[in-house]
């Protein structure tokens, strides 16, 4: 008996330590406890990620080099240490719980410890003090490799064509409640390699008998330290914690930034932090995550529900380039399809021969894409088998051509029926959506929509998707559309529909452009961001604004993430000074507004019904084409801002890449009607070179120039009136 019932005991241990999963943490080691030497942006690859038993073997770790996260097992699961290797900067001050879940009306803690008396820090030695009083409540743990969240399927030109690799931790939940009884919850935390970020995401399944509703899923809080103390103010007014970065698949508005798009990322005050020097308590301090308006649906028995997925990237600098080039390097690493970046023509067309010459033209002047403009006669929503034979020849013969097709099609700016567009919830009646009127995607309308736009281009070949007004977040108080309940789940259950979609086209190798945030499931490119109107504007105003949008459009984006706008015939009204047609007639215009956005890496649409008319135009775009494939991996690669177009000046920037042999290439452009000389300098501490550099202006011959103890090299540069120039850095 003694021997049984030791076995069982250490049964019972193996079982909530996780002994028994795919991997076993690693045994601690005291490297884990040091600062990292090296920089992750310039010296790549360094950091795998691993998980570790603390030194006490009462609790877990992750760490990659760069960031360490730290979970206690006993009394009971909760994150105890979350730093910052490159800095040591320590985020908690606060323990708080794994997540809140909302279940039929009432609001349940997920794991966490309670009683914490000084909440503007945290000592280890506390742990035991504390309750682990949660409802729901720590079982066992697992640990795997991260699995792609798409399989990602890349039929063009790509930057990075690998997926992110590192290590998965799980934490399993439940609770002795009788009212939870049957509910699970598993806490996933995805560490990545090489790079400080966890994504962290929540799996809730109903093994009851009945359904169960979900409201709010709170799927990250942290107590984390603020960022000052400032004796009055709101929480709107003072400073968010600038050593974390947050960004979830949940985001849209059509704004062309995630920051503004966000939906789930809540700063607020933490009155349990009564030491805080706020008199009124209202440090934004606590970090909630969550939609505001989901998911409020019905989980019936044996589903699982997924909820959002948070990327909590470590932040170690306020320098606002530092940061982009941080976030565009969670981008490159977790959303390697943003990295696809095709050469397409923007084409408007009447006719069949408009489609073959241009499909003709790309072929001979190296373009690799042709997408049908709005107002363009390809309708996607036409699945007649006369429509799709017609629209498969002609991708079939554009395909033996080298050429990828695809088309625009329109979601949701648009007025589809008293049945199908999205029912106000003041009103009660349709109208007062964000684009005024718009279909419901949970609407039969909707629902039909999503299944013709696959079934178009499963049958065609098509390869691309410009998909114009995605679902724009519209909550529907309809009770008979057929894809969502009521008001309550329509906002999730859209969303859900869009995004499935947009997998779909990921995973089946269709190529999608869609102005709205929808990057982290699926899309490819967005918006660089540019008022419409500004290209009925005279050609020299619009080379200035379209620096301006490039500099300003790629903070957080890399180039790649980004389409701007290149008018070849009239558009949003404006006069022959407007235009490039007659393309020979403003070939200087044309080469330069190319140059610009094919040497920001950023591809264009070139709106208009050919790309050259004469002999001399064909062999300008074929001259720019071979150029940018010369160069195309660092054109690329991240942009380093240097000087803001203001039309004063000189206005520039730098492209950097440690990896690649041409480490940078800048652009220079002059917008004087005058010839200047300037000194430039150009930073070249991202470029991973720290001596000496080799550098040729227009691809002239080299010189060698020191780096000074800045990681800077000056160079001049002579420019004549209205001319640019490129500089390579190797």
């Amino acid at each position: 008996m003694k021997g049984i019932k030791t076995f069982l005991i250490i049964l019972f241990i193996i079982q909530c330590t996780g002994l028994a999963a795919q991997e076993t943490p690693l045994a601690y080691s005291a490297v884990v406890e040091n600062l990292s030497s090296s920089d992750w942006l310039v010296n790549l690859n360094k950091h795998p990620a691993q998980v570790y038993y603390t030194a006490d073997k009462k609790g877990i770790m992750l760490y990659n080099g760069l960031v360490k996260r730290v979970f206690t097992l006993s009394p009971g699961l909760a994150c105890t240490d979350f730093k910052n290797m490159s800095n040591g900067q320590q985020l908690i001050r606060a323990l708080k719980p794994e997540a809140k879940i909302t279940i039929n009306g009432t609001e349940y803690n997920v794991g966490g410890l309670y009683g914490q008396k000084e909440n503007a820090y945290f000592l280890n030695q506390w742990t035991d003090q504390l309750d682990a009083k949660a409802d729901f409540i720590y079982q066992s743990f697992k640990i795997d490799s991260i699995k792609p969240f798409l399989n990602w399927k890349n039929t063009t030109w790509a930057s990075n064509r690998q997926q992110g690799k590192g290590k998965m931790l799980t934490f399993n939940f439940k609770s002795k409640q009788a009212a939870l009884k049957g509910i699970s919850i598993s806490v996933h935390y995805e560490l990545y390699d090489h790079i400080p970020l966890i994504i962290k995401w929540l799996s809730i399944e109903n093994k009851r008998e009945k359904a169960v509703k979900i409201d709010r899923v709170m799927n990250e809080i942290l107590g984390v330290v603020e960022e000052e103390s400032a004796v009055v103010g709101t929480e709107a007014q003072m400073k968010k914690q600038h050593g974390i970065y947050i960004e979830s698949n949940y985001a849209f508005n059509n704004s062309m930034t995630y920051e503004i798009s966000d939906q789930t990322t809540h700063w607020k005050k933490d009155t349990t932090y009564t030491s805080q020097v706020n008199y009124d308590y209202k440090t934004p301090a606590l970090l909630e995550i969550y939609p505001e308006n989901a998911p409020g649906i019905l989980l019936n028995p044996k589903e699982t529900f997924q909820s959002i997925r948070t990327h909590e990237l470590l932040i170690d600098t306020y320098d606002r380039e530092r940061k982009g080039l941080m976030i565009r390097k969670m981008y490159r690493t977790i959303a390697p399809w943003t990295t696809q970046n095709p050469i397409f023509m923007h084409l408007v067309s009447k006719n069949d021969d408009e489609v073959l010459n241009a499909i003709e033209q790309c072929a001979n002047t190296g373009y690799e894409a042709l997408i049908m403009s709005f107002g363009s006669h390809c309708n996607m929503e036409d699945t007649s088998a006369k429509n799709i034979s017609h629209w498969k020849k002609i991708a079939d013969l554009a395909r033996k051509k080298g050429i990828a097709i695809g088309s625009y099609s329109l979601f949701s700016s648009r007025h589809i029926s008293e049945e199908d567009d999205v029912v106000n919830p003041k009103t009660g009646k349709i109208g007062g959506a964000f684009f005024g009127n718009a279909p419901c995607f949970g609407s039969k309308w909707g629902l039909a929509y999503r299944d013709k736009i696959k079934y178009f281009l499963t049958k065609t070949g098509f390869s691309i998707w410009e998909n114009d007004g995605p679902y724009p977040g519209d909550i529907c108080a309809s009770t008979t559309h057929p894809g969502h309940r009521d008001k309550e789940d329509s906002q999730w259950r859209q969303m859900e529909i869009q995004k499935e979609l947009y997998h779909w086209c990921n995973e089946n190798g269709i190529y999608v452009n869609a102005p709205d945030w929808y990057l982290l499931d699926g899309t490819n490119k967005v918006s660089i961001g540019y008022r419409e109107v500004n290209f009925s504007l005279p050609r020299d105003q619009q080379k200035i604004l379209n620096r301006q949008n490039i500099f300003d459009g790629n903070w957080e984006k890399t180039p790649s993430m980004s389409w701007g706008f290149v008018p070849l015939t009239k558009y949003q009204g404006g006069g022959p000074e407007a235009i490039l047609e007659p393309l020979s007639e403003h070939l200087n215009d044309y080469k330069q507004l190319m140059m610009q956005y094919y040497g920001a890496g950023v591809q264009a649409c070139y709106r208009g019904p050919r790309l050259y008319d004469t002999e001399a135009t064909k062999a300008t775009v074929i001259e720019v084409i071979n150029w940018y494939k010369k160069y195309r991996g660092i054109l690329n690669s991240d942009l380093f801002h240097l000087r803001r177009a203001d039309g004063r000046d000189w206005d520039g920037w730098l492209h950097v890449n440690p990896s690649l042999k041409q480490k940078g290439l800048a652009m220079i452009f002059n917008p004087l009607k005058e010839k200047i000389t300037r000194k430039i300098k150009i930073p070249l501490y991202y470029t991973g070179l720290t001596q000496t550099a080799s550098v040729r202006v227009n691809d002239g011959k080299p010189q060698k120039l020191n780096l000074n103890r800045a990681y800077e090299i000056e160079i001049p540069v002579t420019l004549n009136p209205e001319e640019y120039k490129w500089i390579t850095i190797e």
